[in-house]
């Protein structure tokens, strides 16, 4: 063999080993990444082969499947009552991905999941009967809630202050998964992203804003707390108006006439007086409230019910006169609905905060458990004596103060108001925040719940919490608190 065809045998037998490394090495470690790959269009003719596990709320599902007569896609996702649920199940579309409970239990929900196969399946790769995924929503309070927000733009969540357990979560303007399942539904999608409401977003856990004076909950908790002062009926030293340090600024309350000079806790939340709770957080220090806004969830960058709620904040490296604005909810404090709603549920768990969650199990076509969520796993917030403080005050909110559209004959209802200031210089329509939980002695259910109404498109001098916000709250309060 002469030297030209020696080397042109070892080039071409390089050339050969080289393919065939390539070919392993793609079957051995890139295999697995290109089956799941979001755009091999196998894993979506797998997932709608068969009718997919369902969504339950209170042992119905609001969720199903229907043939569509198509040669690969066989079926397509179908909701009842979409627009009611859709901020608990997001979407499951054939065109565009899965959402919300649909995309985080995808696996679950079409049959892919290892826990759902015996070992013969698992060699196989034979893909087998769905699971079901069952949430901890409380048809009534969903309901209730829906239908009080109505056609205002906000969110509101109701959660149980003891277990954790989400008894309900919408988000308004809401929308029906079912239009968007199918592959010819462009339009349809279309006409979602260009709505300026934005009803695709889950107002309720991923629109986090300011949540005005319903944050004074969290800095009349770090006052009692740090020793500031013993009681919510001891007297503050709270000039009225107050001036914000080292400037000309001065701080003014909405009610004028209201006592707020050197007012106690109790008085200050009742009247919501801004002089002294600017003042406590000034006095306080920034680093002391983000202790307790971080306590109280604030802050905390993996917050899952289980789908993952935005991360509500607090701010850092401000000077004296932000700190004393975040003390009413302002500057560059924002809050979730979730968020809030986690305030008043440790207050009225003596202190506790139980961590919420909307799913209580995921099971396999027959029923057995194959991941379960525990109710009641809490961390103490403030102590009990400081919960059992701030309950009263609150009361003293809803029966004497600014909330009293939230009350309820036969409960313990307690809440707090906001309005919150949106807008450059203020210039836009403000948030209207209404926080607040209830307790039922006779049956012991207690509840506690957010409501934010982002714009219902009344006057801006009609936007209060108590206005807007604390009727939703009630509706939905005494929907859980029913027999």
């Amino acid at each position: 063999m002469n030297k030209t065809i020696r080397r042109a045998s070892v080039f071409c037998l390089l050339m050969v080993l080289a393919l065939l490394v390539r070919v392993t090495w793609v079957q051995a470690y890139d295999g697995r990444a290109l089956a799941e790959d979001e755009h091999n269009r196998r894993n979506t003719i797998a997932r709608y082969a068969q009718p997919l596990g369902d969504i339950i709320v209170a042992g119905s599902p609001v969720t199903g499947s229907k043939e569509t007569g198509g040669d690969d896609l066989r079926h397509k996702r179908t909701y009842t009552q979409g627009d009611l649920y859709a901020s608990v199940t997001g979407y499951s579309s054939q065109a565009y991905g899965a959402t919300q409970l649909e995309g985080i239990y995808g696996d679950v929900l079409d049959g892919t999941d290892d826990r759902l196969k015996n070992p013969a399946d698992l060699i196989t790769g034979k893909q087998t009967a769905p699971g079901d995924v069952l949430t901890t929503i409380d048809p009534d309070v969903q309901k209730a809630a829906y239908e009080a927000l109505g056609d205002d733009k906000g969110a509101a969540v109701a959660m149980d202050p003891e277990s954790g357990r989400v008894l309900g979560m919408v988000s308004t303007p809401s929308y029906d998964p079912s239009t968007i399942s199918g592959t010819g539904d462009g339009d349809a999608w279309q006409k979602l992203l260009d709505d300026p409401d934005k009803p695709l977003v889950n107002r309720a856990l991923r629109q986090p804003l300011p949540p005005g004076s319903t944050f004074k909950l969290v800095v009349a908790s770090a006052a009692l707390e740090n020793g500031l002062y013993d009681s919510v009926d001891e007297p503050t030293k709270s000039p009225d108006p107050y001036t914000l340090p080292h400037t000309s600024t001065v701080l003014k309350n909405e009610n004028a006439s209201a006592p707020c000079e050197d007012a106690t806790l109790r008085t200050a939340l009742q009247y919501s007086c801004n002089n002294v709770f600017a003042k406590l957080a000034a006095d306080l220090g920034q680093d002391k409230l983000k202790a307790m806004a971080d306590a109280f969830g604030f802050d905390t960058e993996k917050l899952d019910v289980p789908v993952r709620a935005s991360q509500s904040v607090y701010p850092q490296d401000m000077d004296d006169a932000q700190t004393a604005l975040t003390g009413i909810g302002q500057f560059e404090v924002t809050a979730t609905p979730m968020q809030m709603a986690m305030v008043s549920a440790a207050l009225s768990n003596g202190g506790e905060l139980a961590s919420p969650h909307m799913v209580s199990k995921v099971t396999d076509s027959d029923g057995s458990t194959l991941q379960e969520y525990p109710d009641g796993d809490t961390e103490r917030v403030v102590k009990e004596s400081t919960a059992q403080q701030l309950r009263s005050a609150m009361v003293t909110v809803v029966d004497e103060g600014t909330g009293g559209n939230a009350r309820i004959d036969g409960a313990e209802v307690g809440g707090k108001t906001g309005t919150a200031q949106n807008g450059v210089d203020n210039g836009n329509t403000p948030y209207a925040w209404f926080t607040s939980y209830a307790k039922d002695d006779s049956s012991g259910k207690q509840v506690a719940v957010a409501v934010v109404v982002e714009d219902s498109g009344a006057a801006r001098s009609e936007v209060s919490g108590n206005g807007l916000a604390a009727p939703i709250a009630q509706k939905m309060m005494r929907a859980a608190l029913k027999d």
